[in-house]
């Protein structure tokens, strides 16, 4: 008997908003944080509930028991609109659920650029381990492998800005070395090209030395055993480069922040800056420029002519 999509449950719902996510071209970045925030929601449920029978209480609940940042739920609350949003549309439910639940407010979390210190530090660490003692041993160190590529993602990072995920789906054809710009497929699938300098240009290559041939579609960031990157194992690769060096808090998202507050600093323009990163809105660039604009302020009090005279 065919089941009418007014009946169908959470569970075949779900499998078809992948199939039609997927033919709407959605990264697979995308589609593997709906396939988290859905698994977890369906987990919550604890049956296979059909979609017109979840309500708003339902999702209320899913949020407010969630052990997790107000971004985070802000998000879980994001994936349900957009399976709604899709079901809505395919006639599956009569009611957007979540539009129902008042989206949580996200916390604004400190922004703390690295330094140049910090970057040089890390930078000074990919070359050898830490210093150790074995018994009945001198005291030594030992070569760490991958140091041009550890050189060449910490610069790319720096020098562009990119997300964790952008980086680890950079594919060899969509870096035009010639003219120091890559093609960025981001958030939602929208497409942008970010620029690096000659430096970062010439670490990529030294990099690619020790890669081999290369197809256009080979990832250009790869790990030992020649595959992409996994944001999971790009932040562990960063961590562990940040202890070795003494540098603290170390994240990914951390050269973004740099690279924003730096660019604004050397006199870039708040409205390239949100192109570069692929912000829809001035928002969060808004946060960058506040930042920028103090050392200005700072800057000023320390050469002001009249303070300085006491006059």
């Amino acid at each position: 008997m065919k089941i009418k999509l007014s009946n169908l449950k959470l569970s075949q719902a779900v499998q078809g908003f992948f199939i039609a996510g997927k033919a709407r071209g959605l990264s697979p970045h995308t589609l593997l944080d709906y396939n988290n925030i859905l698994s977890k929601f369906k987990t919550f449920l604890e049956r296979d509930y059909p979609m017109e029978e979840i309500t708003s209480r339902h999702v209320e609940l899913f949020l407010a028991q969630a052990d997790v940042g107000n971004k985070t739920r802000l998000n879980y609350h994001t994936g349900l609109s957009a399976l709604w949003t899709w079901a809505l549309r395919e006639q599956i439910v009569q009611q957007h659920v979540p539009r129902l639940v008042t989206p949580p407010v996200a916390e604004l979390r400190e922004i703390l650029p690295y330094n140049e210190t910090d970057i040089r530090a890390m930078l000074n660490s990919l070359g050898r381990s830490k210093r150790y003692g074995r018994p009945g041993k001198k005291v030594s160190d030992h070569a760490i492998p991958f140091q041009e590529r550890n050189r060449a993602m910490i610069l790319m990072l720096l020098d562009t800005g990119i997300r964790a995920s952008e980086l680890c789906s950079i594919k060899a054809h969509q870096v035009d070395q010639r003219n120091y710009r890559i093609k960025i497929f981001g958030k939602s699938a929208r497409e942008r090209v970010v620029y690096f300098s000659a430096r970062t240009h010439q670490a990529i290559w030294r990099y690619q030395t020790t890669r081999g041939e290369m197809g256009e579609n080979a990832p250009l960031f790869v790990v030992e055993s020649g595959r992409p990157f996994q944001r999971g194992r790009l932040l562990d690769l960063m961590q562990t480069i940040g202890d070795r060096a003494g540098v603290s808090g170390v994240t990914v998202h951390r050269f973004r922040h740099t690279f924003a507050i730096q660019y604004l600093r050397n006199r870039g323009d708040p409205y390239t800056l949100q192109k570069l990163l692929g912000h829809s809105t001035l928002d969060m660039v808004k946060r960058y420029l506040a930042i920028s604009q103090s050392d200005v302020e700072n800057a000023h009090r320390l050469a002001s002519p009249v303070e300085n005279w006491t006059l």
